[in-house]
């Protein structure tokens, strides 16, 4: 991905603008930006370095819970070092090829993110509802199986994005104004028609995520009716608490993904700066939140974690 500060008529190159009457106050907004990315960074290495030490985290749970560190940490690596160094070195320039590049490996990773979602909400229903046969359903192997299925789902559905932009004609704006290269948002650079593109765009965001959260409600509907026919108190908290750490990760993840690609096709009144703070929320809080939220909600990664810090 190159960074050079080339004029927009370069055909070969198109200029990120950060964000657009921001730009005296780009320095400031760096910091946060720069401080999120770096403990979430931080958090999640420390996630995968005491899973990968304990054996007995070396169950499914806590495999997804990698899967799930390792999209958090490509999310918000594809985008965050790119906007500081247009917050930092007024770096403005990229590549078309580098562009689409981001633009793929960022949406296939957030399929992937969504997959793992939908697999952890899987992991729930059979330790719930099926607890005696957990160890022989969830296998590591059929975890992996799980996750290269996740992967080839969502090189298919994301890979047609960036082939059809490629296609798209660019005249004389070849200026993006944005952090990072957002798909509805260099389509709307292009002289040419761009239908396709948009509706290819609600595809992505109604069909793929749309089946995962039914996948996932349906999942959280099995959960609720055993739930419900649990007699004791006692074991009602226990298999509850199980299932908030993943539903609290589900509302930021879900939340944050819907809102960027809805509001560049409906928030016409929004200001364009802070419908792009706003969507740059999601390569920073989510990364950043989701250890703290299994670190607090499971006792036993809570303890490793503590073990390993004790001894820095």
């Amino acid at each position: 991905m190159a960074a050079f500060n080339l004029t927009p008529s370069d055909p070969s190159t198109f200029i990120l603008m950060g964000i657009p009457g921001l730009e005296a106050a780009h320095i400031w907004i760096s910091i946060p930006f720069a401080t999120f990315y770096i403990v979430g960074l931080l958090e999640n290495v420390m996630l995968l370095f005491v899973v990968g030490k304990e054996q007995t985290l070396h169950k499914p749970m806590y495999l997804l819970l990698c899967m799930l560190a390792l999209t958090d940490i490509a999310t918000s690596t594809s985008v965050v070092p790119k906007a500081l160094c247009i917050f930092w070195f007024n770096l403005k320039g990229i590549t078309v090829g580098g562009c689409l590049t981001q633009m793929f490996f960022l949406h296939t990773v957030a399929v992937i993110n969504s997959t793992v979602l939908v697999t952890m909400a899987f992991d729930r229903y059979i330790a719930i509802c099926n607890p005696l046969r957990y160890a022989t359903i969830l296998t590591k192997g059929r975890i992996a199986k799980l996750g290269f299925l996740g992967l080839i789902k969502a090189v298919l559905f994301i890979l047609p994005m960036p082939l059809l932009l490629n296609t798209l004609p660019f005249c004389s704006n070849r200026v993006i104004p944005h952090t990072h290269c957002e798909p509805i948002a260099v389509a709307k650079i292009s002289c040419g028609d761009i239908t396709v593109n948009r509706m290819y765009g609600l595809v992505i965001v109604f069909v793929v995520v749309g089946l995962d959260l039914m996948f996932i409600a349906l999942s959280y509907g099995l959960i609720i009716r055993a739930l419900l026919r649990i007699s004791s108190k006692k074991a009602y908290q226990k298999a509850l608490n199980t299932c908030t750490a993943h539903i609290c990760v589900m509302i930021t993840y879900y939340t944050s993904s819907f809102f960027s690609p809805l509001m560049h096709r409906f928030g016409q009144g929004i200001a364009p700066h802070v419908h792009i703070l706003l969507a740059d929320l999601y390569f920073l809080i989510p990364p950043m939140l989701n250890p703290i939220i299994y670190g607090v909600k499971t006792k036993e990664l809570r303890d490793k974690v503590g073990k390993y810090t004790c001894r820095m």
